[in-house]
């Protein structure tokens, strides 16, 4: 589980953001803070992996937040998701210099807030992978955990194709509801088991997500929704 740690002035919007996080799979609320030095202190007690940091606190901005965590305990580096209606460009470089994952602007759907989650936590899925089997990291790791490269140039696993993965990308994205790996395999002309590869590999690299639909009998279906 991702320990969070919800930092925001306002009561309410904090409770939002904390049932947002609540309601995400693999996240939990370790904490709430409504001013730079509760964020501090509960940071310290509580040891969380990710900070939902607004800018606009009463005591101190957000940015000077994240670098007092980060000063204070260089071997603890917590991660940071700025959630702030601040949005000139100084803010913003320096959130992104001060090593934020992402940086949402107020108002924002609810969706986009649980998409940002899902999307650590894929991340950290493939850092804890890496550290857990000592393995050296491929390219594509690095573009994943960096986003530096444009998803059609991406270096695809040994048995995958480039053509095929792009069909099945577009297939995603022409239907943002989401689809079975048989309905997929459709739409594309594939067989079920090309296609179901081709979803598995996107929602292990963080670009499509899966839910489960449960129906009478028999296993849930799993169903793919595109995210990058």
């Amino acid at each position: 589980m991702t320990r969070v740690l919800v930092v925001d002035d306002d009561f309410m919007v904090a409770r939002l953001h904390s049932r947002c996080v609540a309601a995400t799979e693999g996240f939990t609320v370790a904490g709430v803070a409504h001013s730079g030095a509760e964020a501090l202190r509960a940071a310290e007690l509580l040891r969380p992996d990710l900070v939902l940091l607004d800018v606009y606190l009463p005591d101190m901005d957000g940015l000077t937040v994240l670098r007092e965590l980060r000063a204070r305990d260089p071997r603890h580096q917590v991660d940071a998701l700025f959630i702030t209606a601040a949005r000139d460009a100084h803010t913003i470089r320096t959130a992104l210099r001060s090593g934020a994952l992402h940086y949402l602007i107020k108002p924002f759907h609810q969706s986009a807030l649980q998409e940002q989650l899902r999307h650590i936590g894929a991340l950290r899925h493939r850092l804890n992978g890496l550290d857990e089997t000592s393995q050296e990291a491929s390219q594509e790791d690095v573009d994943q955990i960096f986003g530096t490269r444009p998803p059609g140039s991406r270096e695809l696993p040994k048995g995958l194709a480039q053509h095929t993965a792009e069909l099945v990308e577009r297939v995603l994205r022409q239907h943002p509801e989401g689809l079975s790996a048989s309905e997929c395999a459709a739409a594309g002309e594939l067989s079920r088991v090309s296609a179901r590869r081709y979803l598995e590999y996107f929602a292990e690299t963080g670009r499509a997500d899966i839910t489960l639909r449960y129906g009478g009998t028999g296993r849930p279906e799993r169903r793919y929704r595109w995210l990058a």
